[in-house]
């Protein structure tokens, strides 16, 4: 299958948006997307973004029958481990369901790699859910740790009332 993939611009933010709300149905919480285009476009392309991304685009000719040709995206963002050092986060890797298994999402996942070790990173972060055996296996195979497993580490979150009350002095 021919694609490609490219740094994602202001103008991929539609696409982006419809890919983020496909990603939260397939992984049931599309009642937890709250990010509009307008907010991708603010948060992604202002003089200091919140994240950076990519694109898998395929040709006119291969395009979905809804007329789709940007059919896959990672978000990632830059961070920092006591640890390690300088990491990359990535915070999603999706592709549209009829494309899948044609080496897209390595692609993908590959250039969030390629971009960290340019920038210095030691490591890539993300998560993946627990039931998503098929993602799971392909990360694995990817030469992944799974980091619960192997270090203990759980994925925490403070938001909503319980974030505005732990911002409290």
């Amino acid at each position: 299958m021919d694609f490609s993939i490219r740094a994602a611009n202001v103008e991929d933010c539609k696409d982006i948006a419809r890919m983020i709300r496909e990603l939260a149905e397939y992984e049931k919480v599309a009642d937890q997307v709250k990010v509009t285009q307008k907010d991708l476009e603010q948060d992604g392309f202002s003089k200091n973004p919140f994240f950076h991304g990519i694109v898998a685009e395929v040709p006119e000719q291969h395009r979905t029958k809804e007329g789709h040709t940007k059919i896959g995206y990672a978000l990632y963002f830059y961070s920092y481990s006591s640890c390690a050092g300088r990491s990359i986060y990535m915070e999603d890797l999706y592709v549209m369901p009829e494309f899948r298994g044609k080496g897209i999402g390595k692609a993908l996942m590959s250039k969030v790699a390629q971009l960290g070790l340019a920038a210095g990173c030691n490591q890539l972060n993300f998560t993946v859910l627990d039931w998503n055996k098929s993602s799971v296996d392909f990360y694995l195979s990817q030469g992944c740790v799974d980091v619960t497993d192997k270090i203990g580490y759980h994925c925490m979150r403070c938001e909503g009332e319980a974030l505005e009350h732990l911002a409290q002095p």
